[in-house]
């Protein structure tokens, strides 16, 4: 554990939560894990490993492309008039 209080340091902030660097690592890992995934089922079915690997590669583009959409909707339907009047009132 010679590493434990560096880590720390870097992945939590002084109220104890987590950092931005340590969310960006989780997502970039969770991707990685989730196309891994892909490749691995892609194989299963096709029993090419060129073609399980050219649907990760793809994968991983649409979902980046599609979180980007689902992310840009929830906001719209999450976000209240009033946010919205608020936030046009500073621009």
């Amino acid at each position: 554990m010679l590493l434990d209080q560096p880590l720390k340091k870097w992945f939590t902030n002084a109220q104890g939560s987590d950092t931005a660097l340590k969310s960006m690592l989780k997502s970039i890992s969770w991707r990685i894990v989730g196309t891994l995934d892909t490749m691995v089922i892609a194989y299963f079915i096709t029993g090419q490993l060129t073609m399980a690997v050219s649907i990760g590669s793809i994968e991983v583009f649409s979902k980046i492309i599609l979180y980007y959409f689902h992310e840009r909707a929830w906001e719209k339907v999450t976000t209240t008039k009033k946010e919205h009047e608020r936030s046009e009132e500073l621009a």
